[in-house]
This record gives structure tokens, sequence and C-alpha cells, in this order.
């Protein structure tokens, strides 16, 4: 059989990926911040891009003022907006008309401000000190030679945010010429220091240390540490009693006083900048019980087409540069595909809020109790989108809501089973099991099991106990031997 090649056609359908998708959907998933910060580097890179005018005229304004500058009549509004027939939708009459409503003929300078004089830009700024300025201020006032103080600086150089030594001695003595001796004297130099507790390596020594600061060596709580320190962790008080030989009573206060000790001695001083969260959407509540959705474009430019640029491509400036006109003419292309797409991330942020709203009415009337099961699968139904892009644009947003601030990726959760053969929120059983370790007995904490049986007595709800330990660790809930705090 011979083999030979041919040609043939064949017609099939697939996805591609457009420029114009690929950014929509790259603004789509950008919280409030990023967006402003992209908004900004994309007007330093396209130079056809501006930023309106604060007043805001009507379309037939523009339009006027855009023919005057150009010394002809407004054309009509359906001219305007539709491109002849057969024509290229970048020819230079539909880019003439098309972006004459982001138009303006002359600049327009704002207000006078007083004059004020204003602190300089340095003195306004702040650094909090760390647990390493902290540190090396008090070796800095202590006496002693430069030897001792490289290793002083190596020690506190390998300090981490709770204060602990992270590198071993050999691995400090291996930083210069040092010896074992000289490295373990600067070692307890250094635990001398403040905060009590600094450098040690391990939670043992740190609390040892600080019961030392305290004077309490030789004591019962300085023995609990040292010598029980396992039974300590694991709550087990009637066999340290009995391995300590004391008396309840200085039990109950050795505990007391390790309690009070700092197991993060560095922590205080390594504070962590706050993270501030400027909400995507507003959710607000009318006289009449209706909520009003506003989309949050704070800060967002009124984007245009830079007036300059377009002249350029007008037919009177046919002579000019073909690559120029070139050039233009595919920023022009990206600046109207940056514009559509700033402008359908909002309208697709406030279906998905709308429908939030819609489905957790109840929630924001009556609170947590009322809360219905949401998955993004009904949210892409009832807006006609796909899952993955709700998923976009509830991730790192928020809303605020007259029931307080929210994540909007909160409002999605999985649906518990309830006795009556209804459907439970997930977030409502999370907060019954709050309630109840809340209300506890510090002697007699309750089991996960016991949880399970009241949740189905009280409240109609059926899980099984790998769910409330599942739901317990999202909490943060210790388990209930770890939340025994008191002597039997």
């Amino acid at each position: 059989m011979a083999l030979e090649q041919r040609l043939a056609l064949k017609m099939s359908q697939k996805l591609i990926m457009t420029p114009s998708l690929q950014q929509a959907i790259k603004l789509l998933q950008l919280s409030k911040l990023e967006l402003l910060e992209e908004v900004s580097q994309e007007l330093v890179e396209n130079p056809v891009l501006e930023e309106g005018a604060e007043t805001t005229v009507s379309e037939s304004e523009a339009k006027e003022q855009a023919a005057a500058a150009d010394g002809r009549e407004a054309p009509p509004a359906a001219e305007a907006a539709t491109p002849q027939e057969g024509g290229d939708m970048f020819d230079d009459d539909y880019v003439d008309a098309f972006y004459q409503n982001f138009l303006q003929t002359a600049y327009e300078p704002r207000a006078p401000v007083e004059d004020i004089e204003l602190p300089s830009f340095e003195a306004t700024l702040s650094n909090p000190s760390s647990l390493n300025d902290h540190l090396s201020w008090q070796l800095d006032a202590t006496p002693m030679d430069r030897r001792v103080r490289e290793i002083a600086d190596a020690i506190v150089g390998n300090l981490n945010d709770d204060g602990y030594l992270g590198a071993t001695l050999e691995e400090i003595q291996a930083m210069g010429p040092y010896t074992p001796e000289e490295v373990e004297s600067t070692l307890r130099l250094v635990k001398e220091l403040d905060p009590p507790g600094v450098a040690a390596r391990d939670l043992r020594e740190c609390l040892l240390l600080q019961i030392h600061r305290l004077e309490l060596a030789s004591s019962v709580a300085e023995d609990l540490i040292r010598d029980h320190f396992d039974l300590l962790q694991a709550h087990k008080y009637e066999a340290i009693g009995q391995k300590l030989g004391c008396s309840m009573q200085d039990l109950r206060a050795a505990l007391e006083v390790v309690r009070h000790l700092d197991p993060s001695p560095g922590l205080r001083f390594n504070v962590r900048r706050s993270h501030y969260v400027t909400p995507e959407v507003f959710v607000i509540k009318g006289d009449h019980g209706d909520y009003k959705i506003l989309v949050n474009d704070d800060g967002l430019p009124r984007l245009r087409i830079s007036s300059v640029y377009r002249r350029m491509l007008d037919r009177e400036n046919q002579g000019a540069d073909r690559e120029a006109r070139s050039y233009i003419r595919e920023k022009v292309r990206a600046a109207h595909r940056f514009i559509k797409s700033l402008d359908e991330r909002q309208r697709t942020i406030f279906k998905v809020a709308s429908s939030i709203v819609k489905y957790e009415r109840d929630f924001l009337d009556n609170g947590i109790d009322h809360m219905r099961p949401l998955i993004l699968k009904d949210v892409a139904e009832d807006i006609g989108m796909h899952e993955s892009t709700v998923s976009r644009v509830v991730n790192n947003k928020y809303m605020h809501t007259p029931r307080g601030l929210f994540e909007m990726r909160y409002f999605f959760h999985a649906a518990v089973p309830g006795s009556s053969g209804g459907e439970i929120s997930s977030l409502k059983v999370k907060e019954k099991i709050r309630e109840m370790v809340a209300a506890e007995s510090d002697k007699t904490p309750m089991s996960d099991a016991l949880i399970v049986e009241r949740l189905a007595r009280e409240h109609g709800i059926k899980i099984a106990r790998r769910t409330v330990a599942k739901y317990r660790g999202e909490l943060r809930i210790p388990s209930s031997n770890d939340r025994r705090q008191t002597l039997t």
C-alpha cells in the first residue's frame, strides 16, 4: 500500500484567549488597591490614555466641544456612535466619532489652595523600633570590647520574631575566629538584656530566664518548668503535684506565675504592620428596608482618549509619519481595550454583589442565625456567568454591609443537613460551637462528642464528630484537654 500526502480542509471550534479577554480577567481578580496601581501604570505606559477632568459634562456638550475644537458641526448621535458600513472600526472617521465623549478642549485648573506651610515629607516618616534596634541600643550602652560586640551582633542578627535564637552556637562560632567560650559568655550577656527571655533556644529556657529575672529561683514555679514541663503542657496537674510533693495551694500559685510569663518576648517589639482594607462594594439599607449596591469608585480616575493623539489620526494629517500613525493606532486600540475591561470589571462586581445581597437578605436583616447556604454555582447561574468568573470577583475583595465588613468569599459556604430535612449554613454551625465553648466550665470542658450531641438535641443540627473537630480547628479553639485551665 503506497503512502501519499494530501491536503484537506477542516473546520473546528476552539477557545482563544484574546488580549482583550486576558486583560479583563487580569483586572477582574485585582483588589481595589491593586487596581489603582494598575491604572496608574497604564497611564504611564500608554500616552494615549489620560485622566479626565473632575467636572463631568453631558454627552451632547462633549460632542459640541469636540466639534468646536475641529472647526466643524457636531455630527448626529447615530453617526457618532456607528461606523460607516464596510469601514474599519479603527479608521479615522470611527476613531474621530467614537471617542468624542472623552474629549476636552481646554485645561481646567483647580481652585487655588491656600498658602499653608506643610511639614516636610521627611518629618512625616516614622519607623517603629524593632527587637534588633532595642537590643542594639542596650549593647551600645554596655561597655565591651570590639570582639565581644561582633559576637553579640551576630547573636542578635539570628533572633527570630519571637526573640528565640535561630542559629546554633557552632554556626555563630563559624561566623568569625571565635572560640566556644567566647560565644557562650557573649550569649549569657545577651540573655541579660531586655526583654526577659530573649535569645533563648526553646520555650523552656525562655520561661526559666523569666523566672530567674523575677528572682524566683529554687521555687515551685522553677521546678515545674525545669523538671515537669511535659506534664505541664499536658495539663496533668495531679501528677505534677504528686511528683513535686507540694500542696495544691502552692501548685496553684506556681501555675498562676507561669500563666503570666511571656512565651514570645520578641513580639512586643516586632509589631506587624497593619494591612488596611478598602471595601470594593458598599451595601446601604434604605428607609423602606431595601438595599442599595454601590461599587466603590473612590480614587479611580476617569479615563479618556487624549484629543492631541486623536487629531494626529485625522485626515488632515495624512502626511504624518506612517510609522508614528501606526504606533498611535495601536495605542488607541490598547486604550480602548483597557477602558472597556475596566468598565466590565465594575459591572461584573456589581452583578455578583447584587446576587449575594439577594440570597443573603435575611442575614442582613436579622443576623447570622438567618444565613443561607450559598455556593459559587448559585451566583454564577443567577447572573449568567461562569463559576471561575465569580471566584475571581470575590477573591480578595471586601463588602461593607450594615452587619459589618466582610470578605466577599465569606458569604460562600457549605450546607449542613438539619433534622427537619432543610439545610443550615456552616457559618451558623460554627457560631453555635463558639457560643457553646464560650459558655462552658473551665473545669469540665465539652468534648467533640458532647458538642455533637448538644447540636442535635438543642438546634436540630446533625453533623459528625470529625466535622466538629474541623470547625473547631478553623475557629482556633483548642481541644477539650487543652481547654482545661484549672485543677480538678
